[in-house]
């Protein structure tokens, strides 16, 4: 099974001042390749008709922390009039407006309106999760005989890198651009102990909007002890618009023959388990409502190991909604991708865009690419242990289409 970290030469003394000046907000450098944007405005492109939009990346004021931390938001739009935006808190996703089948835009990610409505919401909506996604049993792992303790938030669980996981901290963000891309590069320090977890741990993360239609999202990280640690995005996806009710008619397909089982409150036992003849069987594209009254929880919330277990970025998933004619297919490197579909923002009366109360069940649908939940814990899953001397690298890719 897949393992994604690779070994890394030890940074110079140079490479350590370029990383310290990155943490401390400096711009202008150029870092593996990609041009970091010291002015950030529309961007001049060369386009085929003067109808066509100019790619564009727009940097604006989106609030203060309680801690007076100065939050931005880069608005950006591809050449062909796609567009995204993404915030420094949390490294989030707080916007995706996709064309419909005739070509009429509409926001298809769950969010909020004010930076407020993220730092107090309950539901990860568009952010980044780390440092581990999803569970770990008890909030308790050994590492090199070492025991260790983490924040529970889930009951007696770990959950999504505990009470104040990445997607409750402000990252440095720049933003990039490509010969057919506008993005934000983000970076984070997570210091040792933090939440529990052991090691220096420094991430980065790139969302990058390109001009056919993907929002590609790259992590990076390396760490100066050994520690475990699995990210994702935490996107809550309506192809038909967000708002716009619940997403039981969209057809899903996943590229998976097995599902991880796990026990009642999601704590994976270690075993697999075929999804042939059952509710959990999505390798044919079937609406997401079909079967989802037949699980006891009535709501998918699963891992499911998928079957391309190669380094290579692969198809994971591909949803369609029918009205609007939005295809979204899902691409990663991970050995897993993880199925939430929205069974808790109505029973909290989240706050959604434009005044919405959430007051449905089943208002989006998360794919998060990742590791398994509670891997430290169980020696015959993909390993997420980074050492010392590696680097963790994977990629998810959203592309969009329609039919």
């Amino acid at each position: 099974m897949k393992k994604r970290f690779i070994a890394w030469e030890p940074m110079t003394n140079a490479a350590h001042e370029i990383v310290k000046r990155l943490f401390s907000g400096c711009v202008g450098a150029c870092l593996l390749g990609t041009l970091f944007v010291p002015l950030v405005g529309c961007q001049t492109t060369t386009l085929s008709t003067k109808d066509k939009p100019r790619r564009c990346i727009q940097k604006s004021f989106f609030g203060k922390t309680p801690k007076g931390e100065v939050i931005d938001r880069y608005a950006l739009t591809n050449s062909n009039g796609m567009k995204a935006a993404v915030m420094n808190y949390g490294a989030t996703l707080i916007a995706l407006e996709v064309p419909d089948r005739n070509g009429k835009l509409a926001d298809v990610v769950l969010g909020h309106d004010t930076l407020e409505g993220y730092i107090n919401g309950v539901g990860y909506l568009g952010a980044t999760i780390g440092r581990f996604a999803g569970r770990i049993n008890k909030g308790r792992f050994t590492l090199n005989g070492i025991a260790y303790n983490l924040a529970p938030n889930n009951g007696e669980h770990h959950l999504h890198g505990g009470i104040k996981g990445f997607d409750k901290v402000v990252w440095q963000a720049q933003a990039i651009e490509g010969p057919d891309f506008v993005g934000v590069k983000l970076i984070y320090l997570s210091k040792d102990g933090e939440e529990g977890y052991p090691g220096n741990l420094s991430c980065t993360v790139t969302y990058s909007l390109t001009n056919g239609n993907q929002l590609k999202i790259r992590y990076e990280a390396e760490t100066d002890e050994t520690t475990p640690i699995n990210l994702t995005h935490h996107s809550y996806f309506n192809l038909a618009g967000a708002g716009s009710g619940n997403v039981l008619s969209h057809e899903l397909f996943i590229d998976a023959s097995r599902y991880v089982v796990a026990t009642d409150d999601l704590i994976p036992t270690g075993e697999f388990a075929s999804v042939k003849n059952t509710c959990m069987d999505f390798t044919k594209p079937t609406p997401i409502g079909a079967g989802i009254d037949r699980l006891a929880r009535q709501h998918y919330d699963d891992d499911y190991l998928l079957n391309d277990n190669s380094d290579s970025l692969s198809l994971a998933a591909r949803v369609y909604e029918p009205r609007s004619g939005r295809v979204m297919k899902a691409f990663s490197t991970e050995p897993v991708v993880h199925l939430y579909i929205d069974n808790f923002l109505h029973a909290v009366n989240e706050k959604g865009k434009g005044g919405l109360i959430y007051r449905d069940k089943h208002n989006g649908f998360c794919l998060e690419m990742q590791h398994i939940s509670n891997s430290p814990n169980q020696p015959n899953f993909p390993s997420t242990i980074l050492e010392p001397g590696q680097k963790y690298m994977q990629l998810t890719v959203y592309a969009f289409s329609t039919k």
